[in-house]
């Protein structure tokens, strides 16, 4: 008894040690705690995977190939480290015969993409800025009508993955998400997706998978980091300072835009049968005897456009890939435009929002669908686009969709919860 008397008498008298102690303790326990579990998802995932690397192949049938792009400098330079510990032994505990393109500056995915042939999958290791990359330098490519038929992974390593809330039940553990991207490449399970096409007067076109977004939030959003010594404080602050310098913040544009096109039915592709020899043969004779006449080239009707002119503080053109295995009755991007008559309250309030979703809009906000759209910008207006997160000078610009243009791997536990917010959301 005396000697824990004694034991809490020098904890006392030397307290701000002991306090010190406690915490380096307690956050070491928490550490340690957390690189424990992490092991165990991985040993976890690792049988998963080499339950799927067992399985039969036929004997003409080969290992399935995939690219890896692989962007090492995202995640503030940890991407090669979080792939090589927890993607790398999935895939080769799979059987699957990858391998690894590592960028070295920004813009080379779009280069490395001209290049890509003989490969089952493609999968993006990296960012919005990597996977935009990716997209786009698959869909320059001349024979993009192929290449877009490659099933497509992506694993989220970047600072923003603004597609992974499409495709993952995602979590606070970034080890946890990169092993269910991983798996969910493996099991197979894809969704189409569309694809904007964003041209502008003398650029090569750029790809989107999520939208194009100009206006005031947008730009308050990217100040936001100078006011980082106000912790919990800095979001407020930057939208209440950028009042502060000019106000109202309003935007104009002209917007001219085509109507949706009605989606066409789901079919599968099949193949007819072929006809038997007979009558192949006298197909053969009666075309040579009597040639067919080419018919005329049908005339395309000119599309017809309308025009809106909008005053807005933020205007965002998106696809419907937040839910992706939702049907459509249309195939169509939308246009959402906020409306002019924010307070200064109202305007840090909305911010805040958008901060976390910048798909949120509020009830009074322009919605317009379309199949394609123009945007033209007033004389002297500058500003930048946020085109899946990367910026881009802003300009006239050609927004056209491309429906389900690529397809991407989905995990099998996030289309079930897709599929029930339709249901609640239709009950």
């Amino acid at each position: 008894m005396a000697r824990v008397v004694k034991v809490f008498r020098t904890l006392r008298n030397h307290w701000k040690k002991s306090t010190f102690a406690v915490c380096v303790l307690s956050y070491g326990g928490y550490w340690f705690y957390g690189r424990h579990c992490d092991s165990l998802l991985r040993r976890e995932a690792c049988q998963v995977a080499r339950e799927l690397g067992r399985q039969q192949i036929a004997p003409q049938e080969q290992l399935r190939k995939a690219t890896v792009i692989l962007n090492p400098s995202a995640c503030n330079g940890k991407a090669n480290n979080l792939f090589e510990k927890n993607a790398a032994p999935i895939l080769h505990l799979a059987g699957v015969d990858f391998k690894i393109v590592k960028t070295d500056y920004e813009g080379q995915a779009k280069k490395l993409m001209e290049l890509v042939e003989h490969t089952d999958m493609l999968i993006v290791a990296g960012g919005d800025g990597t996977l935009q990359e990716v997209v786009t330098g698959l869909l320059r490519r001349e024979d993009q009508d192929i290449v877009s038929n490659i099933p497509i992974g992506f694993i989220p390593l970047g600072s923003h993955n603004s597609l992974s809330p499409s495709l993952l039940h995602l979590s606070d553990n970034k080890v946890k998400d990169i092993i269910s991207a991983t798996l969910s490449v493996l099991k197979g399970e894809t969704v189409p997706l569309d694809v904007l096409q964003i041209k502008g007067e003398k650029e090569q076109p750029v790809f989107a998978l999520m939208g194009l977004r100009w206006g005031v939030f947008r730009d308050v959003t990217a100040t936001i980091s100078k006011y980082w010594y106000l912790g919990p404080l800095k979001r407020y602050a930057a939208h209440w300072f950028s009042t502060l310098r000019e106000w109202p913040l309003v935007r104009h544009v002209t917007v001219a835009y085509t109507a949706p096109t009605l989606r066409p039915p789901d079919l599968a592709p099949q193949k007819p049968p072929r006809p038997n020899l007979l009558y192949r043969i006298a197909q053969r004779l009666k075309n040579y005897w009597r040639p067919p006449v080419e018919e005329p080239p049908k005339v395309e009707e000119p599309e017809e456009w309308k025009e809106q002119q909008l005053s807005t503080l933020e205007l965002f053109i998106q696809t419907h890939n937040k839910n992706p295995v939702e049907r459509h009755m249309n195939d169509s991007l939308m246009i959402n435009a906020e409306p002019d008559d924010f307070t200064v309250r109202d305007f840090i309030t909305v911010g805040d929002k958008k901060v976390d979703d910048p798909t949120v809009f509020t009830k009074n906000s322009t919605k317009l669908e379309a199949s394609a759209c123009r945007l033209q910008l007033p004389e002297g207006a500058g500003g930048f686009y946020n085109i899946d997160n990367e910026e881009y000078e802003a300009m006239p610009v050609e927004i056209r969709l491309l429906p389900r243009k690529l397809h991407f791997f989905i995990s099998a536990e996030r289309r079930e919860e897709l599929l029930s917010q339709i249901q609640k959301k239709a009950a």
